[in-house]
C-alpha cells in the first residue's frame, strides 16, 4: 500500500507539472517572439532605474516631415494622388481637420457643389491645388465611411469628397500641419471631417451655406475613433496610431517575455505610455498578444505581442514621426508589434 500511494503522489506531481508546463508554454505562445526578437544579452531590460539614452532629451526630433518636399508637383501635372487613411487633426486654431495619411491638409472650394458633387477647379487652379485622388482613400478612424465619395472630374479623374464635397491639397503646404491655403481668396478652407469647413468648437460646422446650426449636424459629427489603428506612412509604410492620429513607438530595450519596460521615471515625460485598449476598439492590428502589462510603478500600458507601446511627446500633430530612430532605440511599431527600420 505505501508503494502506491507514493506512486499516486509521483503521478500527481508529475500531473502538476504537465499542466504548469502547458500553461507556461501558452502565455508563450502569446507573449514570445521569433528568434532575434529579444533585447540583446546583458542589456538592461529591468524596470531598476530609468534609461537616460532613450529619453529624448538631447537625442534630436529628427528630420523627417512624412512628405516629400516636392510634394503636389505630379498632382498639379494631372496626377492626382491618392489621400490613402485619412486622419483628424485637432488645430487649436482651425477645429478639427482632415488630413491625408501624411499629415497634410485636406481643403475644399466654395466655389464648388457638394449636391451634387462638382468640381470648378481646373487648369492652373489644379497646379495650385492638387485634387485628391478617390482611389485608395479610407475613413479615418471614428469617421462615418459613407461621408466619403467621389465625383468625376472633366478629365476623367476620379476626385475623393466628403458629403459630396470634393478634395484638395495646397501646393504651398509642405508639411504636416501646414495649412497655408486657409481662407485663400475667401473661398477656400480646410475641411472638416464632416466635410464642412473646420471651425473652433463647431464639431466639423461653421459653414453658412451647409446649415451647420441644424440638428442633423450633431448626427454627422465624427464617432471616437478606434483606440488604435493604422495609417500608410510615405517613409515608414504601415504604423501604428493611436486615436489622435499620433504615432504609436516601440522601445528596442523593452523585452515582450518577460514583459517588461525599460523606460521609467523621467523617460515617460518624453514617452508617454498608451493606454489600455479594448481589443473590438481597434483597426489592423495584431490581437495576439494584445494585453495590458501592469507595470511596477502601478501604470497600466498597452502592448502589442506583448511589447510596450509609446507615444511621443515630440510629435505635435497627426503625421509626425519625429520619435522615429531617436537614440538609435525609439521606433514606430508596425501592426504587428514589431520596431520599424529597427534591427532586430
Amino acid at each position: 500500500m505505501r508503494h502506491v500511494s507514493g506512486g499516486s503522489l509521483r503521478a500527481r506531481r508529475s500531473a502538476s507539472l504537465v499542466a504548469a508546463a502547458a500553461a507556461l508554454l501558452a502565455l508563450t505562445t502569446a507573449c514570445g517572439q521569433d528568434k532575434g526578437e529579444q533585447s540583446p544579452k546583458g542589456q538592461n531590460v529591468g524596470n531598476e532605474a530609468p534609461v537616460e539614452d532613450g529619453a529624448g532629451a538631447g537625442d534630436g526630433y529628427g528630420s523627417g516631415d512624412g512628405y516629400g518636399s516636392d510634394s503636389g508637383s505630379d498632382e498639379g501635372a494631372g496626377k492626382a494622388k491618392s489621400a490613402g487613411r485619412l486622419a483628424v487633426w485637432d488645430s487649436e486654431r482651425l477645429g478639427k481637420v482632415v488630413t491625408d495619411s501624411a499629415g497634410r491638409t485636406l481643403y475644399r472650394f466654395d466655389k464648388d457643389t457638394a449636391q451634387p458633387p462638382k468640381s470648378t477647379c481646373d487648369g492652373a487652379c489644379e497646379t495650385a491645388w492638387p485634387v485628391v485622388a478617390a482611389k485608395g482613400a479610407e475613413a479615418a478612424p471614428g469617421v462615418d465611411k459613407s461621408l466619403l465619395g467621389e465625383v468625376t472630374r472633366s478629365d476623367g479623374t476620379e476626385q475623393l469628397t466628403i458629403d459630396g464635397w470634393p478634395m484638395y491639397r495646397f501646393a504651398k503646404d509642405k508639411k504636416p500641419g501646414d495649412a497655408k491655403g486657409q481662407g485663400v481668396g475667401g473661398t477656400w478652407y480646410a475641411a472638416a471631417p464632416d466635410g464642412k469647413k473646420a471651425a473652433p468648437g463647431a464639431g466639423g460646422g461653421g459653414d453658412a451655406g451647409d446649415d451647420a446650426g441644424d440638428a442633423g449636424d450633431d448626427a454627422a459629427r465624427p464617432a471616437d475613433p478606434a483606440g488604435l489603428s493604422t495609417r500608410n506612412d510615405p517613409k515608414l509604410g504601415e504604423i501604428v496610431v493611436d486615436r489622435n492620429g499620433m504615432t504609436v513607438y516601440r522601445f528596442t530595450k523593452d523585452s515582450a517575455w518577460p514583459m517588461k519596460s525599460a523606460c521609467t521615471g523621467a523617460c515617460l515625460k518624453k514617452w508617454p505610455v498608451v493606454e489600455p485598449v479594448e481589443k473590438d476598439a481597434t483597426e489592423g492590428i495584431l490581437k495576439k498578444g494584445f494585453v495590458t502589462f501592469d507595470r511596477p510603478d502601478g501604470i497600466e500600458q498597452q502592448t502589442i505581442d506583448c511589447w510596450p507601446l509609446y507615444t511621443f511627446a515630440g510629435d505635435k500633430k497627426p503625421g509626425d514621426t519625429n520619435g522615429q530612430g531617436v537614440g538609435g532605440t525609439w521606433y514606430a511599431a508596425a501592426p504587428n508589434g514589431r520596431a520599424v527600420g529597427a534591427t532586430e
